[in-house]
């Protein structure tokens, strides 16, 4: 009734970094580029869940990768995503090195048939300081009441070091998660 997969289950492909950077588009590969590294990592911390081992590092230049999802292929009728509208939860984690300071950034778009937008969660970027404590921080949002026409999430990550140090000094990302509240 609810679609061809009626479990609740999250919709991003690849989301700990297990299959390198497999299923992600490239958006910015600035300074370093992207890289994957094993858990804690250079100055770092463990993650709060012990199966994530590996996460996603940005370098001294902004980078961000992004994939899209799409709902129909993903067995989500679009009767059911247009009359019921179900709650799209959106989480994804990031950290910083404990020796260097770093930005996060996160875009979530829900887009229509023909990839126009009809919402978006944009926060303002994160500034992580020099010396923190390395700890995993997570952000999360919830699209509710979107209105006909969703077809599409668009999920877009990253961001850099802010100072400026060659390598993989800047902010961590991984488990990223989408799922669709039926």
């Amino acid at each position: 009734m609810w679609g061809t997969n009626g479990l609740k289950r999250n919709l991003i492909k690849n989301p700990s970094a297990l299959e390198g950077l497999q299923n992600w588009s490239i958006d910015e590969n600035g300074g370093s580029q992207w890289k994957v590294e094993d858990l804690p990592g250079g100055e770092g911390e463990m993650f709060p869940n012990t199966s994530v081992q590996k996460y996603f590092v940005t370098s001294n230049q902004t980078c961000k990768k992004s994939q899209l999802i799409d709902l129909k292929k993903e067995g989500f009728s679009a009767e059911i995503l247009d009359k019921f509208q179900p709650a799209i939860i959106v989480t994804d984690w990031y950290a910083a090195r404990k020796d260097c300071s770093c930005q996060y950034e996160l875009l979530v778009r829900l887009l229509s048939e023909d990839k126009k937008t009809i919402q978006e969660f944009h926060p303002q970027p994160v500034n992580l300081p020099q010396r923190c404590d390395g700890q995993w921080h997570y952000v999360t949002h919830t699209f509710s009441n979107y209105g006909p026409g969703v077809r599409y999430i668009s999920f877009q990550h990253g961001g850099k070091d802010t100072l400026n140090w060659a390598g993989w000094y800047g902010v961590r990302v991984s488990n990223s998660s989408i799922s669709v509240d039926i």
